[in-house]
Order: structure tokens, then C-alpha cells, then sequence
């Protein structure tokens, strides 16, 4: 009976004999000791027994709790890297922005073509006139208009045009129709400008013509 509780001792401590097998020879006349303590003391057995699988439970226990942090902090690692993806494609967009605004910050501003008030337009002067007001006629109609002259002549326009060139044509129309004096007059902004401050856009202009 006591060699039966001996080896049903050796089993619970060992699990297998195969550790014991692996034991050293010093290890193996130890443990025989505490078998044999074991088979005449079974309550001492029993605790044994009950303190081992109260620590089996405790580390089962453990490991789950582990492997469920572990499940939790790999759903953060996900969330962490979609957040940083996110970050990374807002970056990206905002550099992507930023270089559009200074592009177009650098480029110069369109003239509205249908706004001639802004931007540099050509009319053709049909003349300056002494004693005769026609300013009455010149309000919301842009393709007429004039302004006074410092001897209080008042210069008459006709026509409005962002090309030079259909500026220039319209202005030969004119003079073979009689109207000698029909000239060309440049202005930037609503303000008359010397032909010379816009003869370099008109030059590239007739060359970008001659190309095509």
C-alpha cells in the first residue's frame, strides 16, 4: 500500500516520469525523502496537492489575463497605426494645400473680361471735344466713355478691348470710315497709362501670334 502512495506522490510532483528520470542522482534520494514524508502524512499530500492546483488555477488565470491584454494592446497598435495613416494622408494634404496657395499667391491675378475696370483694356479715341458734355451717355455703357483734359477738352472713346490687336483693327475700321484721328489708348486698372508701361505684354502678344 505505502509503495502505491509512493508512486501516486512521485506522479502528482513529477507529472510523468520522465522528470524524474532527468533528475540527478542527489535530486532523486531528495525527492525519494519527501515521497516518503508524503505517504505517511497524506494530509500533508493533500494540502500539497490542493496548493498545486490552487497555483495551476492562479497561473491559468494569469495567462488569460495576459493573453488578453495582449489582444488589447493589439487592437491599439491597429488603432494607433490607422490614426497615424490618417495623419500622415491630412499631412500630405495640407502640404498639397500650401503649395497650391502660394502658387497662387506667385501667379498674377485674371482680368475679369467682362470687368474693365480692372486689369489693362485698350480703347480707341475718336477725339477731344471743347463745349461738348457727353459724359450723360457714358454711364453703364462700357463700350462708350471719356474723360476731361487738363485744357478742358473732353477725350471721347469707342470700344473696349483686352486685345491690342482687335483694338488696333477696330481702329482702322474707324479711320477708313473718316474718323482720322482714331487712336489707341491703353489703360490698367481704370486709370489711362502711356502705351509704353503695357508695350511688352502687346510685343509678346504679336509674337505668341506669329508662332501660331
Amino acid at each position: 500500500m505505502k509503495t502505491n502512495i509512493l508512486i501516486f506522490c512521485l506522479a502528482l510532483i513529477f507529472s510523468g516520469t520522465q522528470v524524474f528520470a532527468q533528475l540527478s542522482k542527489s535530486e532523486k534520494k531528495e525527492w525519494k525523502k519527501k515521497a516518503k514524508t508524503y505517504s505517511k502524512n497524506p494530509a500533508s499530500l493533500k494540502q500539497f496537492t490542493e496548493d498545486k492546483q490552487t497555483a495551476d488555477g492562479e497561473v491559468a488565470s494569469l495567462k488569460a489575463q495576459i493573453t488578453k491584454l495582449q489582444s488589447t494592446m493589439s487592437d491599439k497598435d491597429a488603432r494607433i497605426a490607422e490614426l497615424e495613416g490618417q495623419i500622415s494622408r491630412m499631412r500630405g494634404e495640407l502640404t498639397s494645400a500650401k503649395a497650391e496657395l502660394a502658387q497662387l499667391k506667385a501667379a498674377p491675378p485674371k482680368a475679369d473680361p467682362t470687368d474693365y475696370t480692372t486689369g489693362v483694356v485698350f480703347r480707341v479715341q475718336i477725339g477731344a471735344f471743347k463745349n461738348k458734355d457727353l459724359s450723360k451717355y457714358f454711364e453703364n455703357n462700357p463700350n462708350f466713355g471719356g474723360e476731361a483734359a487738363e485744357s478742358g477738352e473732353q477725350k471721347v472713346t469707342i470700344g473696349v478691348f483686352r486685345d491690342y490687336w482687335a483694338a488696333d483693327e477696330f481702329k482702322k475700321y474707324l479711320r477708313e470710315m473718316g474718323v482720322k484721328d482714331a487712336w489707341i489708348v491703353p489703360y490698367r486698372d481704370g486709370q489711362r497709362v502711356d502705351i509704353k508701361d503695357v508695350l511688352e505684354n502687346v510685343e509678346a502678344e504679336k509674337a505668341k501670334k506669329a508662332e501660331n
